[in-house]
């Protein structure tokens, strides 16, 4: 949709950055993405998807999928498998049940929020048996939580939400993969990281996780479209054990394909790849390390905002996202009308997610979010907390 908007009292940068300039020369208002995804993303990003086509079974398209494959294992801290699914992050939660649970064995699925549940629905829907563990929304994830439940076997995996998206919660999966491995060898982990990985330190071989997966619309930066995940090579050999792992996300036919220099079994979203082609670069030369500090300074400046503004925060202490914040509307505001108020302003933020609506707010700081933007988005909150 064109319009024209006219914004006062922001910094020039910031009104810039709420602009797009397109070949033809006309202006395109462009209100920037606060919300836990789809995110910001860069220009070069976008126009990446702008490349001609190739055949995806061409030597160009093998190049650019294997230059990409070795960059995504840096950023994922692999030296076992990776693979990249043209769908969302819950087609790989589809892709870890379906290949780690064999028959007549149990799957334990921690839930401690919106997509814990839905992981868990996954399970049953594709047939999983399934025990289900509720933790009170709010809190992590606890070793505990999930050790008396693994001691009376049967279990073939666990799965775990590392960044609770709906509730802003991230759990300690380090600690969890230490009990698991120590008390549950045979127990495969597995992680949904989606909006946490690239943001944050997951080390995936260290921690001696099985399964690590994300989507490309969270702190990646990237168009939504493409899911990635890191796989063991102790999946790989339960895939091998486990009937009816379907087609499109079954393991085993990826590694086949993969291995034997056929990049995927199925087209590929050809666009999205030469975007996180761009993307990966640009996380690269920023550097992980560099990458993962900015993400927590921005986690401070939103959590120091919020308590300075009478807000509390709906984590438990200690346990905070540092790629979304869920703000506790402590001070009773109209959050629709704050969220209105902000988008005819050029700034979406998120409203709570399901049944903490109105009761809480979300604002992410993920992929290319930094200290800036959300200096600027301050500012526009602070105005309306003024007038209410």
């Amino acid at each position: 949709m064109w319009d024209t908007c006219i914004v006062t009292n922001q910094n020039p940068d910031y009104l810039l950055s709420l602009f797009r300039i397109l070949p033809n020369g006309v202006i395109m208002s462009h209100p920037k993405l606060f919300i836990p995804g789809p995110t910001e993303v860069a220009e070069e990003v976008l126009i990446a998807q702008t490349r001609p086509m190739v055949g995806h079974r061409s030597q160009e398209f093998a190049d650019l999928f294997y230059s990409i494959l070795s960059r995504l294992k840096q950023v994922l801290l692999t030296d076992q498998h990776v693979y990249i699914t043209a769908s969302s992050g819950t087609g790989l939660q589809e892709t870890a049940v379906r290949n780690a649970i064999r028959p007549g064995r149990k799957v334990l699925n921690m839930v401690a929020g919106a997509f814990g549940d839905r992981w868990q629905k996954v399970s049953a829907a594709n047939g999983k048996d399934s025990v289900r563990v509720d933790v009170t929304w709010g809190q992590p994830i606890r070793p505990e939580d999930m050790d008396a439940h693994l001691a009376a076997g049967g279990f073939d995996a666990v799965t775990v939400v590392h960044n609770e998206t709906s509730t802003g919660v991230m759990s300690d999966v380090g600690a969890i993969a230490r009990l698991v491995r120590e008390k549950y060898p045979d127990v495969l982990i597995l992680v949904d990281a989606v909006s946490s990985a690239s943001g944050v330190r997951i080390p995936f071989d260290e921690w001696g996780l099985d399964m690590l997966f994300t989507s490309s619309q969270k702190a990646f930066a990237l168009p939504p479209g493409l899911a990635f995940a890191a796989v063991s090579d102790r999946l790989l050999k339960r895939a091998q054990e486990t009937p009816h792992r379907g087609w499109y996300f079954d393991l085993l036919i990826l590694e086949k394909y993969l291995s034997g220099g056929r990049t995927t079994p199925a087209t590929p979203a050809i666009s999205l790849l030469n975007a996180l082609d761009v993307q990966l670069d640009r996380i690269l030369a920023e550097g992980l390390e560099n990458r993962w500090a900015r993400h927590e300074e921005s986690m401070k400046l939103v959590h120091a905002w919020a308590k300075d503004h009478g807000f509390g925060l709906f984590p438990e202490p200690g346990y905070e996202s540092r790629t979304v914040t869920c703000v506790k509307n402590t001070r009773g505001v109209d959050v629709p009308a704050m969220l209105a108020f902000a988008k005819a302003r050029g700034m979406i933020i998120g409203n709570g997610y399901g049944k903490l609506k109105n009761d809480t707010f979300r604002i992410a700081h993920m992929g290319e979010l930094g200290p800036d933007d959300l200096r600027g988005l301050f500012q526009t909150l602070n105005a309306f907390l003024a007038e209410s």
